[in-house]
Protein backbone atom coordinates (compact mmCIF):
# COMPACT_ATOMS: atom_id res chain seq x y z
CA UNK A 1 0.00 0.00 0.00
CA UNK A 2 1.18 3.54 -0.71
CA UNK A 3 0.44 6.22 1.85
CA UNK A 4 0.30 9.73 0.45
CA UNK A 5 -0.90 13.09 1.64
CA UNK A 6 -4.22 14.31 0.21
CA UNK A 7 -3.92 16.02 -3.20
CA UNK A 8 -5.20 19.26 -1.66
CA UNK A 9 -2.19 19.39 0.66
CA UNK A 10 0.87 20.73 -1.11
CA UNK A 11 4.28 19.17 -0.45
CA UNK A 12 6.18 21.14 2.15
CA UNK A 13 3.03 22.04 4.10
CA UNK A 14 3.04 21.72 7.88
CA UNK A 15 0.22 19.32 8.77
CA UNK A 16 -2.09 19.66 11.72
CA UNK A 17 -0.87 17.22 14.39
CA UNK A 18 -3.04 15.82 17.16
CA UNK A 19 -1.78 13.91 20.19
CA UNK A 20 -4.50 11.48 21.28
CA UNK A 21 -3.33 11.52 24.89
CA UNK A 22 -3.58 13.75 27.94
CA UNK A 23 -0.17 12.65 29.22
CA UNK A 24 1.98 15.70 30.04
CA UNK A 25 5.10 13.58 29.43
CA UNK A 26 4.08 12.86 25.84
CA UNK A 27 3.27 16.52 25.27
CA UNK A 28 6.70 17.48 26.59
CA UNK A 29 8.43 14.95 24.33
CA UNK A 30 6.68 16.16 21.19
CA UNK A 31 7.55 19.73 22.11
CA UNK A 32 11.14 18.63 22.78
CA UNK A 33 11.59 17.56 19.16
CA UNK A 34 9.82 20.61 17.76
CA UNK A 35 6.54 19.08 16.58
CA UNK A 36 3.71 21.54 17.26
CA UNK A 37 0.52 19.76 18.17
CA UNK A 38 -2.94 19.88 19.68
CA UNK A 39 -4.10 17.61 22.48
CA UNK A 40 -7.34 15.67 22.17
CA UNK A 41 -7.40 12.63 24.49
CA UNK A 42 -9.04 9.58 22.98
CA UNK A 43 -11.79 7.97 25.02
CA UNK A 44 -11.14 4.23 24.69
CA UNK A 45 -11.63 1.24 26.96
CA UNK A 46 -8.17 0.33 28.28
CA UNK A 47 -9.20 -2.85 30.11
CA UNK A 48 -7.24 -6.01 29.30
CA UNK A 49 -9.22 -8.94 27.85
CA UNK A 50 -8.31 -12.26 29.56
CA UNK A 51 -6.80 -13.74 26.41
CA UNK A 52 -4.83 -10.69 25.23
CA UNK A 53 -1.03 -10.74 25.60
CA UNK A 54 0.84 -7.59 26.71
CA UNK A 55 2.38 -6.54 23.38
CA UNK A 56 -0.80 -6.94 21.27
CA UNK A 57 -2.70 -5.19 24.04
CA UNK A 58 -0.64 -2.00 24.08
CA UNK A 59 -0.36 -1.87 20.28
CA UNK A 60 -4.11 -2.33 19.88
CA UNK A 61 -4.79 0.55 22.28
CA UNK A 62 -2.30 2.86 20.56
CA UNK A 63 -3.87 2.11 17.17
CA UNK A 64 -7.37 2.50 18.54
CA UNK A 65 -6.55 5.90 20.07
CA UNK A 66 -5.00 7.15 16.84
CA UNK A 67 -7.79 5.77 14.62
CA UNK A 68 -10.57 7.17 16.82
CA UNK A 69 -9.26 10.72 16.59
CA UNK A 70 -8.32 10.37 12.90
CA UNK A 71 -11.95 9.60 12.07
CA UNK A 72 -13.03 12.73 13.94
CA UNK A 73 -10.25 14.88 12.43
CA UNK A 74 -9.53 13.53 8.93
CA UNK A 75 -7.31 16.50 8.05
CA UNK A 76 -4.89 15.81 10.89
CA UNK A 77 -1.97 13.52 11.58
CA UNK A 78 -2.94 11.72 14.79
CA UNK A 79 -0.47 10.17 17.22
CA UNK A 80 -1.64 7.55 19.71
CA UNK A 81 0.48 5.78 22.30
CA UNK A 82 0.13 3.32 25.15
CA UNK A 83 2.62 2.22 27.80
CA UNK A 84 2.46 -0.84 30.02
CA UNK A 85 4.74 -2.30 32.68
CA UNK A 86 5.05 -6.09 32.68
CA UNK A 87 6.60 -8.38 35.28
CA UNK A 88 6.17 -12.16 35.55
CA UNK A 89 3.84 -11.90 32.56
CA UNK A 90 1.45 -9.60 34.45
CA UNK A 91 0.51 -6.12 33.27
CA UNK A 92 0.83 -3.49 35.99
CA UNK A 93 -1.53 -0.63 35.22
CA UNK A 94 -2.08 2.54 37.20
CA UNK A 95 -2.49 1.82 40.92
CA UNK A 96 -5.98 2.02 42.30
CA UNK A 97 -4.92 3.31 45.71
CA UNK A 98 -1.94 3.69 48.05
CA UNK A 99 -1.87 0.03 49.02
CA UNK A 100 -1.92 -0.98 45.36
CA UNK A 101 0.98 1.37 44.57
CA UNK A 102 3.02 -0.01 47.47
CA UNK A 103 2.37 -3.56 46.28
CA UNK A 104 3.52 -2.72 42.77
CA UNK A 105 6.75 -1.01 43.82
CA UNK A 106 7.46 -3.83 46.27
CA UNK A 107 7.11 -6.29 43.42
CA UNK A 108 9.49 -4.28 41.21
CA UNK A 109 12.09 -3.71 43.93
CA UNK A 110 15.46 -5.29 43.16
CA UNK A 111 14.15 -6.90 39.96
CA UNK A 112 14.06 -6.35 36.21
CA UNK A 113 10.77 -5.70 34.47
CA UNK A 114 9.81 -4.79 30.91
CA UNK A 115 8.20 -1.59 29.70
CA UNK A 116 6.33 -1.85 26.41
CA UNK A 117 5.33 1.35 24.65
CA UNK A 118 3.32 1.24 21.45
CA UNK A 119 3.01 4.25 19.17
CA UNK A 120 0.61 4.61 16.26
CA UNK A 121 0.25 7.28 13.60
CA UNK A 122 -2.95 7.69 11.58
CA UNK A 123 -3.63 9.81 8.51
CA UNK A 124 -5.45 9.47 5.22
CA UNK A 125 -7.14 6.22 6.17
CA UNK A 126 -3.87 4.49 7.06
CA UNK A 127 -2.65 3.63 10.57
CA UNK A 128 0.96 2.54 11.14
CA UNK A 129 2.27 1.33 14.49
CA UNK A 130 5.12 -0.32 16.33
CA UNK A 131 6.18 -1.33 19.84
CA UNK A 132 9.36 -0.58 21.78
CA UNK A 133 10.50 -3.02 24.49
CA UNK A 134 12.73 -1.75 27.30
CA UNK A 135 14.21 -3.64 30.25
CA UNK A 136 14.27 -1.64 33.49
CA UNK A 137 16.00 -2.82 36.68
CA UNK A 138 15.07 -1.38 40.06
CA UNK A 139 17.54 -1.16 42.90
CA UNK A 140 16.47 -2.89 46.11
CA UNK A 141 14.10 -0.72 48.15
CA UNK A 142 13.05 -1.22 51.75
CA UNK A 143 9.52 -0.72 53.03
CA UNK A 144 10.22 2.79 54.33
CA UNK A 145 11.63 3.93 50.98
CA UNK A 146 8.69 2.46 49.10
CA UNK A 147 6.16 4.14 51.39
CA UNK A 148 7.98 7.47 51.16
CA UNK A 149 7.96 7.35 47.37
CA UNK A 150 4.30 6.40 47.16
CA UNK A 151 3.42 9.20 49.58
CA UNK A 152 4.85 11.78 47.16
CA UNK A 153 1.81 11.04 45.00
CA UNK A 154 3.89 10.60 41.86
CA UNK A 155 3.06 6.90 41.32
CA UNK A 156 -0.70 7.28 41.35
CA UNK A 157 -1.28 8.19 37.69
CA UNK A 158 1.46 6.07 36.14
CA UNK A 159 1.61 2.53 34.83
CA UNK A 160 3.61 0.36 37.19
CA UNK A 161 3.33 3.05 39.89
CA UNK A 162 6.48 4.97 38.97
CA UNK A 163 7.72 7.73 36.72
CA UNK A 164 11.25 7.46 35.38
CA UNK A 165 11.32 11.15 34.48
CA UNK A 166 10.61 12.25 38.04
CA UNK A 167 11.36 11.18 41.59
CA UNK A 168 11.09 7.55 40.53
CA UNK A 169 14.34 7.93 38.58
CA UNK A 170 16.18 7.33 41.85
CA UNK A 171 14.63 3.86 42.09
CA UNK A 172 16.13 2.78 38.76
CA UNK A 173 19.47 1.00 38.69
CA UNK A 174 19.67 0.20 34.98
CA UNK A 175 17.77 0.69 31.75
CA UNK A 176 18.35 -1.24 28.53
CA UNK A 177 16.54 0.34 25.61
CA UNK A 178 14.82 3.57 24.61
CA UNK A 179 14.57 5.89 27.62
CA UNK A 180 11.88 7.94 25.91
CA UNK A 181 9.77 4.82 25.46
CA UNK A 182 9.76 4.41 29.24
CA UNK A 183 8.62 8.03 29.50
CA UNK A 184 5.74 7.16 27.18
CA UNK A 185 6.69 8.03 23.59
CA UNK A 186 9.49 6.34 21.59
CA UNK A 187 10.65 9.31 19.54
CA UNK A 188 12.89 7.47 17.09
CA UNK A 189 10.17 4.99 16.18
CA UNK A 190 7.61 7.80 15.96
CA UNK A 191 9.70 9.73 13.44
CA UNK A 192 10.16 6.55 11.41
CA UNK A 193 6.42 5.92 11.29
CA UNK A 194 5.76 9.50 10.25
CA UNK A 195 8.29 9.11 7.45
CA UNK A 196 6.64 5.87 6.31
CA UNK A 197 3.27 7.62 6.29
CA UNK A 198 4.51 10.35 3.94
CA UNK A 199 5.89 13.10 6.18
CA UNK A 200 9.31 14.61 6.61
CA UNK A 201 10.88 15.39 9.97
CA UNK A 202 14.02 17.52 9.63
CA UNK A 203 14.79 18.28 13.29
CA UNK A 204 11.93 20.68 13.63
CA UNK A 205 8.43 21.12 12.20
CA UNK A 206 6.81 18.22 10.40
CA UNK A 207 6.16 18.76 6.68
CA UNK A 208 4.42 16.82 3.93
CA UNK A 209 6.14 15.08 1.03
CA UNK A 210 4.65 13.65 -2.17
CA UNK A 211 4.27 10.01 -1.09
CA UNK A 212 5.92 7.20 0.80
CA UNK A 213 5.47 3.43 0.96
CA UNK A 214 3.60 2.15 3.97
CA UNK A 215 1.36 -0.65 5.12
CA UNK A 216 -1.67 -0.54 7.36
Amino acid sequence: MTASVPPSVAPGTRPRVILASQSPRRRELLALIGIAHEVHPADVDESVPPDEAPVPHCERLARQKAHTLAVEHPDAVVIGSDTIVVIDGDILGKPGDRADAIAMITRLSGRTHTVFTAVAVAHGGVTLSGVESVSVTFRPLDAAQIAAYVDTGEPMDKAGAYGIQGLGATNVERIDGDYFAVMGLPLGRLVGLLRDLGFRYAYGPLTTVDSAPASA
